[in-house]
């Protein structure tokens, strides 16, 4: 199948790189998908934990490493996933970015717990989100879908878990959730 051949090759060229997190891409997009799948999760969901930041490594396939401003990856992401998937696994991945701020304006304790890269990036990404901005936000399609995907992500950087899982373990799951393949 296409879907699973192409995004293998992404996790093949860059799942092994650090992106200022103490683990791999690899690491990360497993330990949040084993997050997800523990708390029994729909599979459009797991499948998004696992894949939510596949912007990152379409961005660097395309030789973009600029730390300094916001790559949009989880839009590069969730329209790159649209040639396959549904809803349900492509807008929790464009919405993850804006649900940390959700989370950083919602909770200010959130913050504490976020990593060095993580707060970063949210300075890029225009940092907490208003008030007012919170409850437009929690109106959108999928918004609770990715709040609770932010939560596994900012869970998913343990640089010394020893996973048994790899990307071909999701491979079933990620087939059984194309609804369309491309030519």
């Amino acid at each position: 199948m296409e879907m699973y051949s192409t995004i293998e090759r992404c996790f093949t060229r860059h799942g092994d790189k650090k992106y200022g997190e103490f683990v791999t891409q690899r690491q990360h997009a497993l330990q949040c998908a084993m997050l997800a799948s523990q708390e029994g999760s729909a599979s459009e969901l797991i499948a998004a934990a696992l894949l939510h930041d596949i912007g990152h490594m379409l961005d660097q396939s395309m030789g973009s490493t600029e730390p300094d401003y916001d790559l949009m990856h989880e839009v590069t992401g969730a329209e790159f996933l649209n040639q396959w998937f549904p809803k349900g696994v492509s807008e929790p991945i464009r919405l993850h970015v804006v649900a940390k701020r959700f989370l950083t304006g919602n909770d200010p304790a959130y913050y504490h717990t976020l990593s060095p890269a993580s707060k970063h990036s949210l300075d890029l990404q225009g940092g907490p989100m208003t008030p007012e901005a919170q409850k437009q936000f929690l109106e959108v399609p999928y918004a609770t879908d990715a709040i609770q995907l932010r939560r596994w992500d900012d869970q998913a950087k343990e640089s010394d878990l020893d996973l048994s899982l790899d990307l071909a373990d999701f491979r079933e799951l990620l087939e059984s959730l194309v609804i369309r393949e491309t030519a």
